[in-house]
């Protein structure tokens, strides 16, 4: 099985090590975290920022897929079910789980496939986002008092965090904390990650499928 790359305890965004991460954080767990998911052997693996988002401390449990299923909402838990079975295809969920204290915590969860030499599908990785309302406001305070000392490039990240915000329907500070976190796994700037979104996304939403709805809002459009 692949490893989990370990995520990173300092921003490279260009400023002192850590300095990011604090400013953006205000201290609270990291937002976006990593699990993969066995089906030939039923395993799991997940990141200390998944194990936090369910209350654990890393190292504290073994994630199996009865207690992954434990901590979802009772509302949510047959949809989080149906992704469990084998698919072909990427996916994304927006669902809630509830922690070790009882909180209940939103998150995005977005996966994709991983086949064997033959074709078959094997497991499925990705990575949960926490978008829940308290988080967010966390993170936007810290955003906002750091503002004057880290931001560079802004509008082509604001760029990014827009074409993510529609794409996976999550809000700015979500979106900004996705793009933060492939920055730290894959030590590469976060205005460079940005650049990146913002020059491949749109082709990968080029289709007929994604525009008709937005023309038909576009040419119905009446203002007060």
């Amino acid at each position: 099985m692949e490893e989990l790359l370990p995520e990173s305890e300092t921003g490279t965004d260009g400023v002192a090590p850590g300095d990011l991460d604090r400013a953006l954080l205000g201290g609270a767990p990291q937002r976006v975290g990593r699990f993969e998911y066995r089906y030939g052997t039923d395993t799991w693996t997940w990141s200390d920022a998944v194990a936090r988002m369910h209350g654990y401390e890393p190292g504290e449990v073994e994630p199996t897929t009865d207690l992954v299923l434990s901590h979802k909402h009772p509302e949510d838990l047959a949809g989080v079910k149906a992704l469990l079975k084998h698919s072909s295809a990427p996916f994304s969920s927006r669902h809630r789980i509830r922690t070790t204290t009882g909180d209940i915590r939103r998150v995005v969860v977005v996966g994709e496939v991983v086949t064997d030499d033959d074709g078959e599908v094997v497991a499925t990785r990705g990575f949960y986002v926490d978008v829940t309302t308290s988080v967010n406001n966390q993170v936007q305070s810290g955003i906002s008092d750091a503002m004057p000392g880290i931001v560079a490039g802004r509008a082509v990240i604001e760029q990014a965090k827009g074409m993510l915000m529609a794409a996976y329907n999550v809000d700015a500070d979500a979106a900004f904390n996705l793009l933060r976190w492939r920055s730290q796994e894959l030590n590469i700037k976060l205005h460079d990650i940005a650049k990146e979104v913002v020059a491949k996304v749109p082709s990968l939403l080029d289709s007929e499928s994604t525009r008709g709805p937005v023309d038909h809002f576009l040419m119905t459009l009446v203002t007060e």
